[in-house]
């Protein structure tokens, strides 16, 4: 099998689990679930956390903010080499026209990064919800038509290895923050 026939088979395969033209349930679940994978979502959220949560939630909120930031310009490098086109459609105008490619996908790559930092982190009900909620992302995206199924589980490969490598270095990350903003304001 040549690549090309691979890419009309990822193509095939995206075109028919998607519902974005089709009104109904499915529908409205799977648009909310792509779009709670939006990163500005997850930087308000985890603000707000930080703002509002104790030293253990402060410190998640970093990591995860921190891996959020540094993904966001792997997978941005990634895309503007890779130059792969969305596919073709009318939901995700905000997607198409500030990001019109699509491979890997940064809201399967953001949410598998985020569910992984979290099993890492804990607690165990948070990392449970968020390993359930990733691939629900990570379809929904193709479910409405602006990502291939390729791009998603090219997302979830970075995303579960930029996780692995967040919790490998977050302490150091926190002792080189601290060295810069002392413990008592966190």
């Amino acid at each position: 099998m040549n690549l090309k026939a691979i890419l009309r088979f990822d193509a095939r395969l995206s075109d028919q689990m998607r519902v974005a033209e089709k009104p109904g349930a499915l529908r409205n679940i799977a648009i909310f679930f792509a779009h709670s994978g939006d990163s500005w979502f997850w930087g308000l959220g985890l603000v707000i956390l930080w703002w509002l949560g104790d030293s253990f939630w402060k410190q998640w909120a970093i990591i995860e903010l921190a891996g959020i930031s540094v993904l966001a310009a792997l997978v941005m490098s990634l895309k503007f080499i890779i130059r792969r086109r969305r596919p073709e459609g009318e939901w995700g105008g905000i997607y198409r026209n500030t990001d019109p490619h699509s491979f890997p996908s940064g809201h399967a790559a953001r949410a598998f990064m985020i569910a992984v930092v979290a099993i890492g982190l804990g607690p165990a009900w948070i990392a449970l919800a968020l390993l359930i909620w990733a691939p629900l992302v990570a379809l929904a995206r193709v479910a409405m038509g602006v990502h291939y199924v390729s791009d998603v589980i090219a997302g979830f490969v970075v995303g579960i290895l930029m996780g692995l490598i967040v919790l490998q270095l977050q302490q150091p990350f926190l002792a080189w923050l601290a060295s810069f903003i002392p413990l008592r304001l966190w």
